[in-house]
């Protein structure tokens, strides 16, 4: 990116909407389009308090990186950004930023939904949420479970697929 802008991110610390926009803002684009996500505080029926986020860090980033210049590539004059966290997050506290710029809305929006989903399909970034009944990987089938299975504590792996 010629802008020395953030393309893609993993942190620990508090993600931010102004600094995802900014890395896609430029003169040439007329539509800017953002997905913000956020602990809720039910998933699947179940209550959920709190997240924790665990990842493969650097290749985490460079997996966000190489998915942002295939939508680059894909959708000529969009610009995209993605900031990812990491650790334990509260209800209400944003996981995930993606951003993107083009010159009209409808190609900003396109490559905003498609950053989003082939970051939720592709990055090691992994998902246990945790309620008032344990905590629970989440998109992870284990290996001694069949599908459906209640992942309770004591299976410590998984991916958010």
């Amino acid at each position: 990116m010629t802008t020395g802008a953030v393309k893609a991110d993993i942190r620990e610390t508090p993600l931010s909407v102004d600094e995802a926009l900014a890395s896609v803002r430029r003169p040439g684009a007329g539509g800017l389009a953002v997905f913000v996500g956020v602990v809720r505080d039910e998933s699947a029926g179940r209550a959920v308090t709190r997240l924790e986020y665990s990842a493969y860090a650097s290749m985490a980033k460079r997996e966000m990186e190489r998915i942002a210049e295939e939508i680059e590539t894909e959708i000529p004059g969009v610009r995209v950004a993605a900031l990812h966290r990491t650790g334990a997050l509260e209800v209400g506290d944003a996981a995930v930023v993606c951003a993107a710029s083009a010159p009209h809305r409808g190609e900003a929006f396109r490559a905003c939904r498609e950053l989003i989903d082939r970051i939720k399909s592709r990055v090691p970034i992994w998902k246990r949420e945790l309620g008032p009944d344990g905590a629970a990987w989440v998109g992870w089938e284990d290996a001694r479970c069949g599908p459906g299975h209640d992942h309770a504590e004591g299976h410590e792996h998984g991916h958010d697929a």
